[in-house]
């Protein structure tokens, strides 16, 4: 039983109100909120076994680090991962992108080399492989997004030939919604020989996540987005493609033996995870993967795809809006982008804010798919767990109140 309104009590912060009314979070995209067992469980590591971990023989530092090793032990369990050695920690979804960039991409990219990605890409998964492109003499393609905001897998096909050597994929669109068919892509690109990353940092907090299944050589997420904390991402990759790389950071830890005349690495993951690591948060993303498996992921994505299909067929009826990307509740996640007539979206954002309402405003890190839409910038409202059909209600209300007060 999914029940909201239960769930709404573990999450602290939706108790109070902004500007005398209750708090309406729909920014969930963005960073999501944290209930009440992540924030303990963070607590009482502070409190009563603060220690650095795999360095310390007492009892505090050793229970620490049975503490951090047992996240990375339930983050590899939620998304299926063959090996908890396969998890690596960073700081977030845009690290792990990085990492794979600097370490993989730079030892593997050469000029000549095609580097596929998509219009609907956030930054975080544009940018690194154009540096990457810059410095190797590779190049980047974009798969174009169609007019109902979906891949154009013709277009992909057409491109997949033996020159391109990776594939690097949102899971879900942070503007559109849109789920990419990652399953199929990861055929298709390893059958040229090309890897495929995924960005997993919209999808994995909202849906089942399998990598065995997906495919896929690498995934990225972030914990703030999935009820954990800031600081802490994941970078999972295939066990045999992260032996043979190099380290992203050098330092202590990430080490198994220096001398003056050089040094050797440390064993998968830890060798990717150099100097003192996140601790607290590692401890507080293993605390939000208990709490997700307890709601189960497929009733998360089926709550989504429920209250996606009340929005959209609510905020119609708001005159002027227009909603970006699929329009099939099942083919795209929980992330609604719009506007409304000419208002502009960060106007949209301060009257809906004077309703206690939250919603993000702006190019969302997504400023190539935008211009492309020949937009700006966009609201955007996203839901999640805790969020409710009156909650949709009154985001509906606070748009008519913009219209009424901006429109022209």
């Amino acid at each position: 039983m999914f029940d909201v309104q239960r769930i709404r009590q573990d999450f602290p912060i939706l108790q109070q109100q902004v500007n005398g009314k209750p708090l309406v979070y729909l920014d969930s995209t963005a960073s999501s909120q944290k209930p009440l067992s992540v924030i303990e469980a963070m607590n009482t590591y502070y409190r009563e076994y603060n220690a650095n971990v795999h360095r310390g023989i007492y009892q505090i530092s050793e229970k620490a680090s049975e503490a951090y090793e047992t996240a990375r032990k339930k983050v590899g369990r939620f998304i299926n991962a063959r090996s908890w050695r396969e998890v690596i920690f960073t700081r977030n979804a845009t690290e792990s992108i990085n990492l794979v960039a600097y370490s993989w991409g730079l030892n593997n990219i050469k000029a000549g080399d095609i580097i596929l990605t998509s219009e609907m890409e956030h930054h975080a998964n544009l940018v690194p492989w154009q540096q990457l492109a810059a410095r190797t003499g590779a190049t980047v393609k974009y798969i174009p997004v169609d007019e109902h905001g979906y891949l154009d897998m013709a277009t992909f096909d057409a491109w997949l030939t033996p020159q391109v050597k990776l594939v690097s994929i949102t899971q879900m669109s942070n503007v559109l919604g849109t789920v990419t068919p990652v399953g199929e892509i990861a055929q298709k690109a390893h059958a040229v020989g090309a890897l495929v990353l995924l960005d997993g940092a919209q999808a994995v907090p909202h849906m089942p996540t399998d990598v065995q299944a997906f495919e896929c050589d690498f995934l990225a997420f972030s914990g703030h987005k999935m009820l954990g904390p800031t600081g802490i991402g994941v970078l999972w990759g295939r066990k045999e493609i992260l032996a043979d790389m190099p380290p992203f950071m050098t330092g202590g830890d990430m080490i198994k033996k220096v001398t003056f005349e050089g040094s050797t690495w440390n064993e998968l993951p830890w060798k990717f995870e150099a100097g003192t690591p996140a601790i607290a948060e590692a401890v507080g993303l293993g605390a939000a993967v208990d709490y997700l498996n307890e709601l189960g992921m497929r009733n998360v994505r089926r709550h989504e795809i429920e209250l996606t299909t009340y929005a959209f067929h609510r905020l119609s009826q708001v005159e002027g809006i227009r909603i970006y990307g699929p329009h099939d509740p099942t083919a795209r996640g929980g992330a609604v982008a719009f506007t409304l007539g000419d208002i502009h979206p960060h106007d949209i954002a301060a009257v809906l804010d004077s309703e206690g309402i939250c919603v993000r405003a702006g190019h969302h890190c997504a400023m190539p798919l935008h211009d492309k839409l020949g937009l700006q910038a966009t609201a955007r409202a996203s839901f999640y767990v805790y969020n409710l059909p009156e909650e949709v209600d009154r985001l509906a209300e606070g748009l008519d109140k913009a219209r009424e007060l901006l429109g022209r």
